[in-house]
């Protein structure tokens, strides 16, 4: 299966030209708002209901807050909100059945950072009847929650799957810790939606349940525990109450990884193939215990991320969605495949993201999100009747002709290993040569971007800078070659990478080397003050938030530090580095014992409830700078954890940027 990006390119081509032709007209214009990147998206989701009927979308339209709409798609018109908050956001939602909804909920107006797992469960009527609360929230926040007769579950339960067939049962999951705060694992039941009745699923299971597998009816049939570093798969046959250990292996030695298993009850898995690792689907043979043979997808230069793409009713297999650079679906059905082809004529130089019920019948309705780098989404209904039908774009507010284009290219680093790289040029992008920012993704055990419209990077290009986005090695989502070659190479090779993508950019002409700033958050914070501390000279200033300054914390118990013992003692010591045996590695790698080396501007932000990287880590490099003579500018923005969740922080945070960038990267 072929990457998408030829079958964009005559449409980038026009891209192109049409950009340089309205360039004098787009220079001329004011700079797009910051909120118009920001602010939540009047369509964040749609979804059909199973029989089609219905379309849920969480909105932020008519409000400052985002509820759950329902629009009747025989009579097109909307049915109600089916729920909506004055002291709340509708976040996640998915149909139970015809009838119901679930969704839990967040409190945009609030930091992230009281608000760190449990977004609670609730359950309401297409109409918006029948709103009832089926687990509490952590700290509650929303007034006069409306309760069936039976206690809702206890906060620490998350929705793990949802069954087809129509029934009132979703599946949530029993997150368990010990007196400590640790991890210890996970327990399944069913939950009835209408009367909160629950089933026990997890009755002879093992302990240490980190991940459940499911069947598209509900049936449990593969965990994963996990427990002093080694992973066991266990499998329950249909039929069979007993969970049978199919294969274990010590963490980061998988011999592959389980990925979802289909109404046949096959268990699709994984496996690494070819010189760089990248992982292909191939079915699972229960007979041999290992991966058949023959290969179900493969996409070359990338790791399979998708999956089947099955009916509603019945489970039948209809395509394959997988995404290389971008996502696209190949239709087992020659229907769905005509209509693909008639989507991505219509919506051409975009993903076309079909979805239908009633699949494969005269009364097939289809739901298409369509997307591009420039356009951030629209959403589409087809029907044989009325054809297509525009239900509304995801962010009025963004002209497409005014985005930038991304690109995605692959390099040599200078080691020689290939090293995919993002690009986001301003629209209208002069020929003389601009100001950048490296803009290094978190994780970092990520894969950092898709062809899609991304807020950063559009925000930055549209103040007329170029974004460059490496995919650093220790990125996922290439191969396991990318990725083993980041082991232990925090502020060594995986800083390099930065580098070389920059100088890449800037032997194209696109790119003034002397007026370059780098950014980041979390792992991208770190990297952003190792790139100031090594490669100074290339850098003229910096921006972290929310960025690791001390990797050696990483591997203490802190009561402010949210990552499981597991990680600390299994995971980081093979990622980062050992503690003990690389302790003279880990200390010439943190940023915190190398102020003296930044030289150039700094912004340092942070959240005041950050559990994953906490504040600590700001004050730290903040005091460390300050006492070397170059005190950064700072901030701390009260109740955030590792991210911004707040409007308000996320514009402030924008100004800040926008500000600092300005001044440090004029000519």
């Amino acid at each position: 299966m072929e990457s998408t990006t030829g079958q964009r390119r005559g449409w980038r081509v026009w891209a192109v030209a049409l950009g340089a032709c309205l360039h004098g007209l787009v220079a001329a214009q004011e700079p797009i708002p910051a909120e118009a990147f920001y602010k939540e998206p009047v369509i964040e989701r749609a979804l059909l209901s199973p029989s089609g009927r219905w379309l849920a979308m969480t909105s932020g339209f008519g409000g400052t807050r985002v509820g759950l709409a329902v629009f009747d798609l025989k009579e097109w018109k909307p049915l109600a909100m089916a729920a909506r908050y004055g002291d709340a956001d509708i976040d996640d939602f998915e149909w139970v059945n015809d009838e119901h909804l679930v969704f839990d909920v967040v409190d945009r107006t609030r930091g992230g950072g009281d608000q760190r797992w449990w977004p609670g469960l609730f359950s309401v009527r297409r109409d918006g009847s029948g709103l009832y609360q089926l687990v509490k929230l952590d700290r509650p926040f929303i007034v006069g929650e409306r309760r069936t007769g039976r206690e809702p579950l206890d906060p620490w339960h998350r929705l793990l799957h949802v069954p087809r067939g129509g029934g009132d049962e979703v599946i949530v999951g029993e997150y368990e810790y010990d007196g400590g705060g640790e991890f210890r694992g996970i327990k399944a039941k069913r939950l009835n939606v209408t009367n909160l009745r629950t089933r026990n699923l997890s009755l002879g299971v093992p302990e240490n349940v980190w991940h459940w597998l499911f069947d598209p009816d509900g049936e449990p049939r593969m965990l994963l525990t996990r427990h002093q570093g080694r992973v066991t798969l266990h499998w329950r046959a249909p039929g069979s109450e007993a969970w049978k250990p199919i294969t274990d292996w010590e963490a980061f030695k998988a011999p592959f990884l389980p990925r979802f298993i289909d109404s046949d009850g096959t268990l699709y898995v994984t496996t690494a193939d070819g010189r760089d690792g990248t992982a292909v689907l191939r079915r699972f043979d229960f007979a041999t215990g290992r991966p058949s043979k023959d290969v179900v997808v493969s996409t070359p230069g990338f790791d399979f991320e998708g999956g089947i793409v099955s009916e509603t009713r019945g489970g039948r297999a209809l395509g394959v969605r997988v995404t290389t650079d971008a996502e696209t679906t190949v239709w087992f059905e020659p229907r769905l495949t005509a209509l693909q082809k008639e989507a991505d004529a219509r919506f051409p130089g975009r993903v076309n993201r079909l979805s239908c019920r009633q699949c494969g019948s005269p009364e097939m309705i289809t739901l298409n999100v369509s997307w591009s780098d420039q356009d951030p989404g629209q959403v589409w209904v087809h029907t044989a009747a009325d054809g297509w039908r525009k239900v509304g774009e995801r962010r009025p507010d963004i002209d497409p002709r005014r985005m930038a284009i991304t690109d995605f290219t692959r390099i040599k680093a200078r080691d020689g290993l290939e090293i995919p790289l993002w690009i986001t040029r301003p629209a209208g992008a002069s020929p003389q040569p601009r100001a950048a920012v490296v803009l290094v993704h978190g994780g970092p055990w990520v894969r950092g971007r898709r062809w899609e419209w991304d807020g950063d990077a559009q925000f930055l290009a549209s103040r007329g800078y170029v974004v460059i986005e490496p995919e650093f090695r220790g990125s996922t989502g290439y191969g396991n070659r990318l990725y083993r070659a980041g082991w232990k190479q925090w502020g060594q090779a995986m800083q390099d990478d930065l580098v070389d993508a920059l100088e890449w950019t800037v032997a194209k002409g696109w790119v003034d080397p002397k007026r370059v700033c780098i950014a980041g958050a979390s792992y991208g914070g770190y990297a952003t003050l190792m790139g100031l501390a090594r490669h100074g000279d290339r850098f003229r200033c910096g921006v972290a938030w929310a960025g690791v300054t001390d990797p050696r914390l990483m591997f203490r118990w802190r009561a402010d530090y949210d990552v499981d013992s597991e990680h600390r003692e299994h995971s980081y010591p093979k990622l980062v580095g050992d503690p003990e045996a690389d302790k003279a590695m880990l200390d010439a790698n943190t940023p915190v014992l190398l102020a003296d080396r930044i030289k150039a501007p700094l912004l340092l932000a942070y959240g005041s409830e950050d559990r994953r990287v906490p504040p600590v880590h700001g004050t730290r490099m903040r005091d460390a700078l300050t006492a070397a003579g170059r005190p950064p500018e700072w901030v701390l923005y009260p109740g955030e954890g590792h991210g911004w969740l707040k409007l308000e922080t996320r514009l402030d945070f924008a100004r800040r940027l926008e500000q600092f960038l300005a001044k440090h990267l004029a000519p």
